[in-house]
């Protein structure tokens, strides 16, 4: 049985992985003329929200899945700025990457004591 730490660790590699496939691929498909990968460098923030959100998911500590959230909060902060959705400017939406910073802040600790308490439950099970 592979436990919470292995799988994490699995995972985190598929993503890199594919990362690194999708990239190669579309380098070479640009390189073949198939493609215009100039026309994607605007979605570069929405990988660092996948790497948020697979940080997020099966997370092995409270600190991974803050890290996360940041990284997704950060990830989709860029790329609404670079594509001014909702009329947001690096100018007039800086304050919410303070928000985001104060909610991690804020979970961490809530977290880290509610995973305390899966562990021993899960402990007590055994």
């Amino acid at each position: 049985m592979v436990n919470k730490s292995e799988n994490y660790q699995l995972r985190k590699q598929l993503m890199w992985g594919l990362l690194l496939i999708g990239f190669g691929a579309a380098v070479y498909l640009d390189r073949e003329g198939i493609f215009e990968f100039e026309n994607m460098w605007h979605y570069w923030p929405l990988g660092l929200t996948v790497i948020g959100i697979n940080k997020m998911i099966g997370y092995p500590t409270a600190r991974d899945f803050c890290s996360g959230l940041w990284l997704a909060c950060l990830g989709a902060w860029l790329f609404a700025n670079f594509e001014h959705l909702w009329g947001m400017t690096f100018q007039n939406s800086w304050p919410l990457l303070i928000i985001a910073g104060g909610v991690t802040m804020v979970l961490q600790p809530m977290l880290a004591r509610r995973f305390e308490q899966d562990k021993e439950n899960q402990n007590a099970q055994s």
